[in-house]
């Protein structure tokens, strides 16, 4: 059986046999892709690494004594729940109704979502009864016999940050997308290496080359040039290339000028200084660009006010376009901020590439630390939302969606040793991931693909520095974080001005002065178990003080 065969096998099926059918339409999906069927089961449970209803226990504290049973596993690579709705409550099948039969049939399709949805949430409670020996595995894979596949994926190895992949736009893999080589070879991966999808070693390797393109031109400069400008010219760069990848200058133009610069050296940087004061220009007037041939973009946010463009060699530039050739997409902010550090600090270039924390140990604390109590919150709050849908109360749930969006965009995370903004950037991307889950419910309940002017965005992170390098990186690194983010969630170019000077990254000492709390004052009198209870209370009360206001701090 070939991909087209196994479409057409299965385009009609209308639904309502899943225990029937579901073993069969994944074997026959193994099999139009040349991928290896699911072992026979043994009684062993242990050996069971591939299998269609793999055992796992019950925890010691649920009453029932039952075993429960995972659809397929695949050990290292996929827990994978099947299901199969009616034809009639699947979305996106062409309808001509009256009114009364459309509001049927938009709250049969509301059955369909939470189908889907109770089917991640079994599945992701699978992670957690598998034997101690197995890690979480990368891939969750939620099926809808004959008709779809929705895939989640989480490359930490802690099982609690799944989130759609490759992104909210292209998690769901309809039956006729099989069709798409591509698809094939994404399952096919996912079956035989996951790990190789996994995003952030295509995007190491290639913030890596970056950064030692940007420090030999870095050297070259600080031949002639103070450092610190040096540093803030190649931010420029930087983001100037990063712009051009995601459309937010016209696409390929950027590089096309460093090309076109090769030939002739000294008319980069009138070019560059002419083309960075268009883009902090406010009046749109103003904004058309000769070379471009178009007008640009407001960016504004201070990072290129002012700005200085210095006059660059033949071999200055070819390093600039090395680097400008790269897919800036699929930068990994969570490293970038350290290398691009190293890259521009001479005393720290000898071991570039060699000291950074990786990002699974960042996330890891994140995901403890900010997404835990955020991801309770959210749970508890689609609950409410899918009671209020089966009342019939539409507004409700809506409105239930819309609160706890405010609440994230509310949630305020501080760093206040922020570095280049590794852990800063992390909470940023695991935010906005969050955020794309609550777009996903909007939309489900028919609202609009936006969620306003209201946004997670790097207002929300606040760093705090003493190095003046590290913190303009940080900052840097949030907006260049930010607008992937943006990207993967959602098709419109953000509102303009595209960079905002929230001054959320100081440059300053973190150490904190006394504000004037009168059982400060106590406490210097109390013994050392006084004082430690003294700080107890003082960090209760400003978590109170903190929740009264509507938002959450977290250090």
């Amino acid at each position: 059986m070939d991909v087209e065969q196994f479409i057409d096998r299965w385009k009609d099926a209308r639904g309502g046999a899943e225990r029937a059918n579901y073993q069969i339409f994944l074997a026959e999906l193994c099999e139009a892709l040349n991928l290896p069927r699911p072992d026979p089961a043994s009684h062993q449970t242990a050996e069971n690494d591939y299998v269609f209803e793999r055992g796992v226990k019950r925890r010691d504290s649920e009453e029932l004594s039952s075993t429960l049973r995972i659809d397929l596993y695949k050990r290292d690579g996929f827990i994978l729940e099947a299901k199969q709705s009616r034809a009639s409550d699947r979305p996106d099948q062409p309808r001509l109704f009256t009114d009364q039969e459309a509001a049927s049939t938009a709250a049969a399709e509301g059955k369909w979502d939470v189908l889907m949805r109770h089917a991640r949430r079994q599945a992701e409670d699978y992670v957690f009864r598998l034997p101690a020996d197995h890690a979480a595995p990368p891939f969750i894979l939620v099926c809808d016999v004959g008709y779809v596949f929705e895939v989640y994926a989480d490359f930490s190895g802690s099982g609690r940050a799944y989130s759609p992949f490759p992104d909210r736009k292209g998690y769901r893999i309809r039956l006729e997308d099989l069709r798409d080589e591509a698809i094939q070879d994404r399952l096919r991966a996912i079956w035989k290496d996951p790990q190789s999808l996994d995003p952030s070693k295509k995007a190491a390797q290639v913030t890596r080359q970056i950064a030692e393109r940007l420090a030999a031109v870095s050297r070259r400069l600080e031949r002639t040039h103070p450092p610190e400008e040096v540093a803030h010219f190649l931010m420029r760069c930087i983001f100037t290339m990063f712009a051009e990848d995601v459309d937010l200058l016209p696409k390929g133009k950027f590089t096309a000028l460093l090309e076109d610069c090769l030939e002739g050296p000294e008319s980069f940087a009138p070019l560059l200084l002419e083309l960075w004061k268009k883009m902090d220009a406010p009046d749109h007037a103003d904004r058309f660009y000769s070379l471009f041939k178009t007008h640009l973009r407001y960016f504004n946010g201070g990072l290129f006010h002012d700005p200085r463009a210095f006059p660059m060699t033949k071999e200055e530039i070819g390093e600039l376009l090395a680097a400008s050739k790269h897919d800036w997409r699929y930068v990994e902010p969570a490293i970038f901020g350290t290398l691009v550090e190293q890259a521009l600090d001479p005393a720290e270039r000898r071991k570039l590439g060699a000291h950074y924390t990786p990002r699974s140990y960042v996330e890891r604390l994140v995901e403890v630390t900010v997404m835990e109590p955020l991801r309770a919150d959210w749970g508890a709050a689609q609950l409410k939302a899918e009671d209020a849908r089966a009342r019939g109360e539409n507004d409700e749930a809506v409105a239930i969606v819309r609160a706890f969006h405010k609440q994230l965009c509310a949630t305020r995370v501080l760093d206040p040793a922020c570095g280049t903004g590794n852990f800063l950037y992390v909470s940023l991307e695991l935010m906005k991931r969050l955020e794309g889950e609550v777009l996903e419910a909007l939309v489900e309940l028919g609202q609009a693909d936006t969620l306003g002017l209201e946004t997670v965005d790097p207002r929300q992170f606040l760093g705090i520095e003493l190095n003046v390098r590290a913190a303009a990186i940080a900052e840097l690194v949030l907006w260049i974080g930010y607008l992937q983010q943006h990207y993967r969630n959602r098709s419109e170019h953000p509102a303009e001005p595209i960079l905002k000077a929230f001054d959320n990254i100081q440059q300053k000492d973190a150490v904190l002065t006394w504000d004037g709390w009168p059982h400060l004052s106590i406490a210097r009198a109390a013994s050392s178990e006084q004082r430690a209870a003294s700080s107890e209370q003082r960090a209760a009360s400003s978590e109170q003080r903190a929740a009264s206001k509507g938002y959450h701090i977290y250090c």
